[in-house]
This record gives structure tokens, C-alpha cells and sequence, in this order.
């Protein structure tokens, strides 16, 4: 395994744009270089690698699910980093933390053992949602945190924005270097730390070993599992159908635009195909085709907790 692995940590609010960032990044990554990417989520089933699956050797993607991962202490997130490097032997790593977790905490924990000497921490990319903060939509505090550790501000979602609008989110923000953008189109140029590489391999690094976390299986494919959890800043509920069940797209829609979440993020076998979706605060969906195929995944986040009994009798009407 490579010693020193630049490594990029992606952070910022809900719905920001992070992982539509590291989408754009992967579909640059230079041919010789084997990247890999470490995804956190505060729901517990796990969306995002997903949502960036693509048909292409090269990248390796990991997951460690069910709340941010500087409060995930220990096991799921040691273990689970430590098997992404050893199994994908990267050139370059990148880390998606959720976006209710505590990034400036985060950098902080990947500077100290067991990761010192093995990951080589770069200034942190931070992607705000610049018509949220326009429109006078406060930053969240652990963002906030993370400000001091940004090498880069991505000012995502910018294709509405007056000069006066630019203005004002500017003076929310300290001097730092930043990148406007729509669609989170960073081009690889602008990462900082991209001039870093990894020091030689050396096969003794004592990174933490064990299992991670392991995948639910089916005991009826007709049957989701479901889990959910609670936690100080929201609730969330998800699902994993067995691939071979599919789903009325019109359905689905019909069926989200009548639930007042805070985050959506599907990827489900349709009558119209695989096909992902990604949205905040009941906003439209924007699907997708998607090259995922191994199961349907649905997740979502709410300020307070459902009537789950509810939540699945009307999701099981949109399957077909």
C-alpha cells in the first residue's frame, strides 16, 4: 500500500452539491491513477455510492452509513476506511462527509494515528449552495467549523444569481480562494493538493483491521428491509429492495411530493428503467438514468420522526 495518499475531504451542507462535486471529479480522473472514494451518510442505508456507481475500473467506492463520521467513534469508520485502502491501494482518496456531520472534526481525526503517515490531509473543498445563502439561508454552525480548513469554496447552483446576489454571499464568507459553479462542475484544476502525490508503498502500515459493516441480505425477495434511526439533528428512514422489484415511476413522484423531507435520495428499478433521484426539502426530483443494478435503495431525512407503519403502506402501493 502507498504511504502519504493525498486525500481530499468534500464537505458541506445537505443538498449542496458534494456528490454531484466528486461526480464530476471521477469523470476526470487521469487513466494511470486509482482512485477511491470514502462516502458517509446519517441514514443507515446508504445511497451515495450508489448515486456515483460507474461502469469503470479504476475508482473503488466505500460507505460507512448511519451518522457523520466523526461521531461514528471507532469501529464502523476505522475499519471501514482501513478496508477501502487496503483492498483499493489508491492513488488519491476522497471523503464525503454527511452533510449534518462535523468536517472540521473529521480533518482533524485523519491528521492523528492511526491515519498519520498513511494519508496525506489536503486544505478541505467546501460546496455551499450559493442561492440558498442569497437568499439569507444561514450556514449550519458545523459548517461553519469547517471554514478555517477550506482551501476552496465551491459557490454551487450560481445560474440564478443577480451581481447583487453574488455580493451579498460574498460578504457571508471569509477571503478564501473560490469557484463558482452550477451543477457542481469543478474542473480537476482546481482541487487543491491535485500537484500532491502518494510516497512509496510500504506493505507494514498498521491501519485498523476487522469487518466493517456487513450487507443486509434478503430473507424474501419480495420483501424491503427498512431500518431507521434518530439522532440529535434529524430522523431518517430507508429501504433496499431485491433488484428483481420494480417500481411506477409516477408513482414514486406522487408519492414524495406528499411528504414534507428534508433530503430524498433514491436509486430504483422503474418501468422506465434504472433510474436516480436527488432532492432537498420536497423540491422536484431530478432523475436519471443510472448504471447501478445490484438492488433499489430510497432514503430520506425529516426533521422529526413518521408514523413508519404509514411510510411503508404507502410506498408499497408504488411498486408494480
Amino acid at each position: 500500500m502507498l504511504q502519504n495518499i493525498p486525500t481530499h475531504v468534500i464537505a458541506g451542507p445537505l443538498g449542496a452539491g458534494k456528490t454531484s462535486l466528486i461526480r464530476h471529479l471521477l469523470s476526470q480522473r487521469p487513466a494511470q491513477e486509482r482512485w477511491a472514494v470514502l462516502i458517509n451518510e446519517f441514514g443507515q442505508i446508504g445511497l451515495d455510492a450508489a448515486l456515483l456507481t460507474r461502469d469503470e475500473d479504476g475508482i473503488a467506492l466505500g460507505e460507512v452509513a448511519g451518522g457523520c463520521l466523526c461521531c461514528v467513534n471507532g469501529a464502523p469508520f476505522q475499519v471501514g476506511l482501513g478496508r477501502l485502502l487496503r483492498t483499493a491501494r489508491p492513488d488519491r482518496l476522497f471523503i464525503e462527509p454527511s452533510g449534518l456531520g462535523h468536517p472540521a472534526q473529521l480533518l482533524r481525526q485523519l491528521s492523528v494515528a492511526p491515519w498519520q503517515g498513511v494519508l496525506a490531509v489536503q486544505p478541505c473543498v467546501l460546496v455551499l449552495d450559493a442561492q440558498a445563502l442569497a437568499a439569507g439561508k444561514p450556514l449550519p454552525q458545523a459548517q461553519q467549523d469547517a471554514l478555517a480548513s477550506a482551501g476552496l469554496l465551491v459557490l454551487n447552483k450560481d445560474e440564478l444569481l443577480s451581481d447583487s446576489d453574488r455580493l451579498r454571499v460574498l460578504e457571508q464568507l471569509p477571503d478564501l480562494p473560490l469557484f463558482w459553479t452550477r451543477h457542481a462542475a469543478l474542473p480537476l484544476a482546481e482541487l487543491p493538493g491535485l500537484e500532491v502525490s502518494a510516497g512509496a508503498a510500504l506493505e507494514q502500515l498498521d491501519i485498523p483491521q476487522g469487518l466493517a459493516q456487513l450487507p443486509a441480505l434478503w430473507s424474501d425477495p419480495a420483501q424491503p428491509i427498512c431500518l431507521s434511526q434518530s439522532q440529535q439533528d434529524g430522523w431518517s428512514i430507508g429501504w433496499r429492495w431485491h433488484p428483481s422489484q420494480r417500481f411506477d415511476l409516477v408513482r414514486v413522484e406522487h408519492w414524495l411530493q406528499n411528504l414534507d423531507w428534508r433530503r430524498a435520495k433514491l436509486v430504483i428499478h422503474s418501468d422506465q428503467g434504472w433510474r436516480s433521484g436527488n432532492g432537498l426539502d420536497n423540491s422536484p426530483l431530478n432523475w436519471l438514468p443510472s448504471e447501478w443494478r445490484r438492488d433499489s435503495r430510497l432514503e430520506l431525512i425529516f426533521n422529526a420522526p413518521q408514523d413508519m407503519a404509514a411510510l411503508q403502506a404507502s410506498l408499497a402501493a408504488c411498486r408494480l
